[in-house]
């Protein structure tokens, strides 16, 4: 079918060609025959230019469905990817969610069209029931271990704002999370920050020199009982800040000035 319709095109360009020439022949004084070979000549150019736009096309068009294809494959596979890692954060073994922390961690910085999904899955785990004393009930083995290397991952994605895979424009929801200690000093939150209700029950929680700037965080409502929390050295930005409801059982928090 391609070769007629190419015989078909080719005939009728050969017509159009022939019947413009003869034209610009008959109105030559005096009038000349027409060139058969310059006929030929403008039917092979024309159907020449006609087939390289049309594979012009069918390569562009082939490259877009190749890209697709690639595109959906990546797609797919940062898909499977986030579920082994949610599978491994749900694991009985620290080890094991240990493994799905950083999985989750790397995948957030490969995939930035769901990296706020990935970072919303770390902060829900740091909001899900923890018991951190060994004598009580609750209390999961390395499960201590696992909430800090979290919160050592997400401050780790924080310390350079200007990075390509920097979390410091994302939402962070801390909301209900009980600290134990931590350090997110250094740290640039630009997005909204949560710590309302949020627990600071134990050890030091630093947010020396960390940077509050182009969103908002909340303290509201949130406890420090037995907890040192740090706000020293050049903690700016503090102008969106919210402490409003917080409870401090042993002595009040070093808050900035305008904070």
């Amino acid at each position: 079918m391609a070769l007629i319709a190419a015989g078909a095109l080719g005939w009728v360009i050969y017509h159009y060609a022939y019947d413009h020439f003869t034209q610009a022949a008959a109105d030559q004084r005096p009038p000349k025959p027409v060139n058969i070979n310059d006929v030929i000549k403008a039917t092979v150019t024309a159907l020449t230019l006609i087939g390289a736009v049309l594979a012009g096309i069918y390569a562009y068009r082939k490259q877009q469905l190749t890209e697709g294809d690639a595109h959906r494959a990546d797609a797919s596979q940062l898909a499977e990817r986030y579920t082994t890692a949610a599978d491994q954060l749900g694991h009985d073994k620290p080890a094991v969610r240990l493994a799905g922390v950083y999985a989750l961690a790397r995948l957030a910085d490969d995939w930035k069209e769901q990296r706020q999904v990935c970072i919303d899955v770390l902060c829900a785990y740091l909001r899900m029931p923890y018991e951190p004393d060994p004598s009580l009930p609750g209390h999961k083995e390395g499960e201590r271990e696992v909430r800090h290397t979290i919160i050592r991952v997400i401050r780790d994605h924080l310390l350079k704002p200007q990075a390509r895979n920097s979390w410091s424009a994302c939402d962070l929801d801390f909301t209900g999370a009980i600290f134990d200690g931590c350090d997110l000093s250094l740290s640039h939150f630009h997005g909204k920050v949560s710590f309302g209700d949020a627990t600071f029950s134990g050890g030091t929680v630093s947010f020396g020199d960390a940077t509050f700037s182009g969103g908002t965080v909340s303290f509201g409502g949130a406890t420090l009982s037995g907890s040192t929390v740090h706000f020293g050295g050049g903690t700016t930005g503090f102008g969106a800040a919210r402490f409003n409801g917080a409870t401090f059982e042993w002595g009040p928090l070093p808050v900035p000035a305008g904070a």
